[in-house]
């Protein structure tokens, strides 16, 4: 296994992080622990979870496993999003909300700190300062040690770091987008910005809901149990004109290369230079241990190009085509 630094912050993690939404939902607690035994076997130190994932179902599950081998973990968690049941104060970034769902997930954890911390998404009700003050106090009191976001837009993040920067609070040390061959939005302004400020990327969704390991180009495609027909959030997300061909012609390099399409999504998010560790997403042991196998990939700079060239290329953030290289 590699290992790179998260951020600034002097922790090492795995160049793959155990994505644990899984967790209590598709997979049942046996599995779950199965796939958790099988990252730590392969040398997997990076967690990922959240308070919204299986309603904290997968956060007591984490919690559970992590028992005698807490201090081998990085652990991250995040919170935004409403939990059942839904109040009107059971959401957002708010020094009220932020507080209680950190003290929850503590509790659902079984430990005494997250490593790191996640806002899962933009609150646009909430004053970043308040959101990042709370956050610097909740590192100051040790239930926190880093501070993440996830699913903000470049500006978003610079706007929470320069206020964070300018009143001495801790600062933004991951970010967490999505990102994969279909989902390229993040290396126009996220990815270098990321690179720029030293600060950890961590994708989520390097396989595309599934997309690119060439199960929906099958002719069973309607019969497959998978988030793309079983979720409209999903097929909203990825049930885009060319993307069913972008990984029609993935499968077939994969194939041309001897490799597993999912292997080789994930080989292909992890090369790029600014990415720390993608989120590995799992249902069952099978399927994690062919995700695995990414790093055992390598992706020359031509075959990172041949992979690159199968879905266009967003635009840089001027519009400036003619500067491009």
């Amino acid at each position: 296994m590699q290992y790179k630094h998260l951020g600034t912050t002097g922790m090492a993690v795995s160049a793959l992080c155990m994505g644990t939404m899984t967790f209590g939902r598709e997979a049942s607690p046996e599995e779950s622990k199965a796939m958790f035994d099988l990252a730590r076997e392969a040398g997997i130190n990076f967690i990922d979870t959240a308070n919204i994932y299986s309603n904290g179902g997968s956060e007591e599950l984490v919690g559970a496993f992590l028992q005698g081998c807490r201090d081998e973990w990085i652990l991250a968690t995040k919170a935004t999003y409403p939990m059942e049941p839904k109040g009107p104060n059971d959401r957002g970034s708010s020094r009220r909300h932020l507080r209680m769902q950190v003290e929850a997930s503590l509790r659902r954890l079984k430990t005494d700190r997250i490593e790191l911390f996640y806002l899962h998404g933009f609150d646009p009700h909430t004053a970043l300062e308040e959101t990042m003050r709370v956050l610097d106090d909740l590192v100051r009191e040790g239930k926190i040690l880093s501070i993440g976001v996830s699913n903000f837009a470049a500006w978003q993040v610079m706007k929470a770091q320069g206020i964070a920067m300018a009143r001495g609070y801790a600062t933004i040390q991951a970010i967490q987008p999505m990102y994969s061959l279909v989902k390229r939005q993040v290396e126009v302004e996220l990815l270098p910005m990321a690179q720029s400020e030293a600060i950890a990327v961590v994708p989520y969704s390097p396989l595309g809901a599934g997309v690119l390991t060439g199960k929906y180009v099958q002719k069973d495609k309607g019969t497959t149990s998978s988030r793309l027909n079983e979720s409209d959030m999903y097929a909203k997300r990825y049930g885009v004109d060319g993307y069913q061909e972008t990984a029609r012609r993935f499968v077939e390099v994969a194939q041309d290369l001897g490799v597993r399409p999912a292997t080789l999504a994930i080989a292909w998010v992890a090369a790029h230079p600014g990415v720390t560790a993608p989120i590995l997403g799992a249902r069952n042991a099978t399927q994690l241990e062919q995700s695995l196998e990414a790093l055992s990939i390598e992706i020359t700079p031509e075959l990172y190009e041949r992979i690159a060239s199968l879905s266009p290329t967003p635009p840089p953030p001027t519009d400036r085509l003619e500067e491009t290289r």
